[in-house]
């Protein structure tokens, strides 16, 4: 086990090299004060204005001018075998993680992204794209959402699922990353439940983050 870098009791924004739009960046900062930056993403803080706890990462992709005004909380890490976001799972403690900055760059980046998530299924950490919220079930939760709000479920492993409240509901379905998935569905009453057995990512809209912020924060 690792010693925690940052260790919070309080909920933290994490920012990736991507684009972090003023929206994204709004959304998270209302929720909570504290960030630490993965490699790049510390050059996202510095344009925002906000000085991160820690830069975690390998650093290749860290500005000069990043890396000298940041340079007494700079934490690298030579570790060819992990992604920036790994090491930064790997030595952050907090009850919520919101990550900016990891959705919508190039696409490997995106894969990696989701392969470390369906990893680290105890992290409780919630992806954010410009439209979208991310989070990885392994349990059955519930959650309360608007009629007509979007919703998919992409396996992530082998995965039975079943679930109520949604315009085409499953059951004990069984679903594959290169087999049956649920993309493109809809929330058809208040309340929806998603009972999932193996990993599966929840996708929903963005402005449907506190709901999904709910069911982390009740793991």
């Amino acid at each position: 086990m690792l010693s925690p870098i940052v260790h919070e009791k309080a909920p933290l924004t994490l920012l990736g090299g991507a684009n972090v739009s003023p929206t994204v960046l709004n959304i998270c900062l209302s929720r909570t004060s504290l960030c630490v930056a993965a490699d790049g993403g510390a050059d996202v803080a510095l344009a925002a204005g906000i000085t991160p706890l820690a830069v975690i990462g390998d650093l290749d992709s860290l500005s000069d001018a990043a890396r000298a005004a940041l340079a007494d909380i700079l934490h690298p890490v030579a570790d060819e075998d992990t992604t920036d976001f790994e090491k930064v799972l790997q030595r952050v403690k907090a009850p919520l993680i919101l990550a900016a900055g990891f959705l919508g760059g190039r696409l490997d980046h995106t894969f990696s992204v989701l392969n470390t998530l369906a990893r680290y299924p105890d992290a409780p950490v919630i992806l954010l794209s410009e439209d979208d919220a991310v989070v990885l079930l392994t349990a059955p939760v519930t959650l309360m959402l608007d009629p007509g709000t979007r919703l998919a479920l992409l396996p992530m492993d082998d995965a039975t699922v079943t679930t109520t409240g949604l315009q085409w509901n499953l059951r004990d379905a069984a679903m594959h990353p290169a087999g049956a998935i649920s993309s493109s569905n809809a929330v058809a009453t208040t309340n929806v439940t998603i009972m999932p057995s193996g990993p599966v990512l929840l996708t929903v809209p963005l402005t449907a983050l506190d709901a999904v912020t709910d069911v982390v924060r009740g793991r």
